[in-house]
């Protein structure tokens, strides 16, 4: 091997294009000249590199079109890495002259000095690393951790990582300016979609605190704020809304539709301060959790209530009474573990217990469970008749049944879903469900009580209207349902503090419902249920444009925070790492960190759906 190789290899290594485009075929060897297809949009082209770079980056004059499938976010993340690349090779252009080239002609080959080492010793140097730094494994699935490691097998032996004070100043200020940069599309979009802000506020009940994540949501993409330690005490609410003011004044109040925090780390203070000064931001409920508050409503019913009850009885004779059943007791602590009861409890509860009946059957015909009963009182016996009997199987059954709807709901609400105009139809269709059950119809009334008197609490007005701006629930008579125009009602009064502009968005709304205009031409009704709500505002609601940009703003909204809270703190930051820096230096790494994972995560989800296409 040669000291240095000639400029193609290092080049054509560093060359990321590749990445986003599949090779089938080439041509003559060397020649640089491929037969590839892009992996967003499907286009295939015979060309080399430069036309790779131009397809992906929307360049022209080399012969390619611009991926359509590509948005501006992504353009702009890739237009960085090309610029990164041509820093790199002016780098080693102007590293590589005379001196190079001597260093080649007295030191040809580097056989003597240094040796490829075997697969099985590097991997024991990775794996060393990750252990005596106790580093999560799963810091292996990060891009970044590729993209560092083939930069360091590009390089070749006698890379020298930089030095920790590097780290946390030059390097660190570069990584905050390159990141900001990236942002700046994001932000410009929330003048035209409007954005939710997110705050994830983690207790620490040991420090008597808790830390408060501010991001900001949109279509283009989430951004990560700031990290804000707080004390409980009198003063946090007020210190929470000081926090939420400033976020706010930096995204600009007229950009934002709502904001979203778990209600268990809410506070009626805080809103009421935040409400008061921005009348027109909602502060919305996270539907995840209103969604499990609604169930739990439900099996607190007469009916359903004795039900949930046994199933907590079997679990609790089985788990806890004897140790004998050890092996059987561990796979149904297994099925009723953390993980498993973290969302609706009751209803995976009973889930878990139906999915196990065959095996309690079996449990309970045993000699085991024979000579394990004398030890009990009667009302274990109890116990086992619901086991053995056929009544309780049938109500569990049918408890599955109703909150079938609600299960279903909760698998939509994925965090990069803009379903907010779905989730009242999702009401309209869990009643429907559930009549279509033969479900008694006193107990039919008890739940459609029920929802009625909990939705405006459990839910946001912006539901409502989301629900009658989705061109897919055109005509299902919305302006006649009172629950649903209580809530454009409230949305008008809060959007609009201007009566003559609330009288325009009346006005306009009933053109909608008319079908005046554009709104009723034929490629708009044909186009209702084919294309994206957003996306048909966009091409047929110009002629009604203030209820247009309400419509946009509403739809591009998220409904749910629960997914991301979950999926946020399992990786969460080590709070000692930015303890130990200056407070300007650890905002900046939290800032650099944090939006790093969220850019990571959109380019997993880009990879993933070009594996899948």
């Amino acid at each position: 091997m040669r000291l240095f190789e000639p400029e193609s290899m290092p080049s054509e290594s560093d060359k990321w294009g590749w990445k986003h485009v599949s090779v089938f075929g080439g041509f003559d060897k060397g020649s640089g000249t491929k037969r590839w297809k892009c992996n967003y949009c499907s286009l295939r082209y015979n060309g080399s590199y430069s036309r790779v770079r131009a397809h992906l980056l929307g360049s022209t004059g080399v012969g390619v079109k611009s991926c359509p499938a590509i948005d501006r976010s992504l353009r702009d993340a890739l237009q960085i890495l090309e610029e990164e690349r041509l820093a790199r090779k002016k780098k080693r252009i102007s590293g590589s002259g005379k001196s190079s080239k001597r260093i080649r002609n007295s030191q040809p080959s580097l056989s003597s000095v240094w040796k490829a080492s075997p697969r099985e010793d590097i991997d024991d140097s990775v794996a060393r690393f990750f252990y005596a730094n106790g580093l999560n494994f799963n810091i292996l699935n990060s891009p970044y951790f590729h993209d560092m490691a083939k930069a360091i097998a590009a390089f070749g032996p006698g890379y020298e990582p930089p030095p920790v004070e590097k780290l946390s100043s030059s390097f660190l200020h570069k990584e905050k300016t390159r990141i900001d940069k990236a942002m700046g599309p994001i932000r410009e979009s929330w003048l035209y979609t409007g954005c939710t802000i997110l705050c994830l506020n983690r207790l620490d009940c040991a420090l008597g605190s808790f830390s408060s994540n501010v991001f900001v949501s949109s279509p283009r993409g989430f951004i990560f704020l700031q990290t804000l330690e707080i004390n409980e005490g009198n003063k946090a609410d007020n210190v929470l809304a000081g926090v939420l003011n400033n976020v706010i004044m930096e995204v600009g109040p007229r950009n934002v539709v709502q904001i979203i925090m778990h209600p268990r780390h809410s506070s009626k203070s805080s809103e009421s301060l935040i409400q008061s000064k921005f009348p027109q931001i909602f502060w919305s409920p996270c539907t995840s959790y209103s969604i499990h508050m609604l169930m739990e409503d439900i099996a607190e019913l007469d009916w359903v209530k004795p039900i949930v009850l046994c199933a907590k009885g079997i679990e609790q004779y089985v788990l806890t009474q004897h140790s004998s059943l050890s092996v059987f007791s561990q796979n149904l602590k297994e099925s009723f573990g953390p993980t498993s009861v973290k969302l609706s409890p009751s209803y995976r509860l009973v889930q878990r217990i139906v999915e196990l009946k065959q095996a309690l059957q079996e449990l309970a015909l045993s000699e085991e469970w024979r000579q394990w009963k004398l030890t009990f009182p009667e009302d274990f016996l109890s116990i086992e008749a619901a086991i053995l009997g056929n009544e309780f199987w049938s109500g569990a059954h049918m408890v599955l049944q109703l909150f079938e709807p609600f299960v279903r709901l909760l698998g939509l609400l994925n965090i990069d879903e803009c379903i907010i105009g779905d989730v009242y139809n999702w009401r309209v269709q869990a009643l429907e469900a559930v009549r279509s059950k033969g479900i008694d119809e006193i107990i039919l009334k008890q739940l459609e009580v029920l929802i009625e008197n909990r939705w405006e609490t459990l839910f946001s007005p912006l539901h409502a209207t989301g629900y009658i701006l989705n061109p897919r629930y055109f005509g299902k008579g919305q302006c006649k349902d009172k629950s649903i125009m209580r809530g454009w009602k409230a949305t008008l009064e809060r959007y609009e503090c201007d009566g003559t502009d609330r009288r325009v968005l009346r006005e306009q709304i009933s053109s909608y419902w008319r079908l005046e205009g554009s709104l009723g031409e034929e490629d708009a009704l044909d186009c209702r249920d084919k294309m994206d709500a957003v996306a048909w505002w966009e091409n047929f609601g110009s002629e009604t444009p203030q209820l247009q940009t309400l419509a946009i703003k509403i739809l591009s909204q998220i409904s749910s925070i629960s997914t991301f809270q979950v999926s946020w703190y399992e990786n969460s930051f080590c709070r000692e790492a930015a303890n130990s820096l200056e407070a300007d230096i650890a905002a900046d790494l939290l800032f650099v960190r944090n939006n790093l994972r969220l850019q990571g995560r959109k380019i997993g989800n880009s990879n993933s759906s070009s594996v899948r296409t």
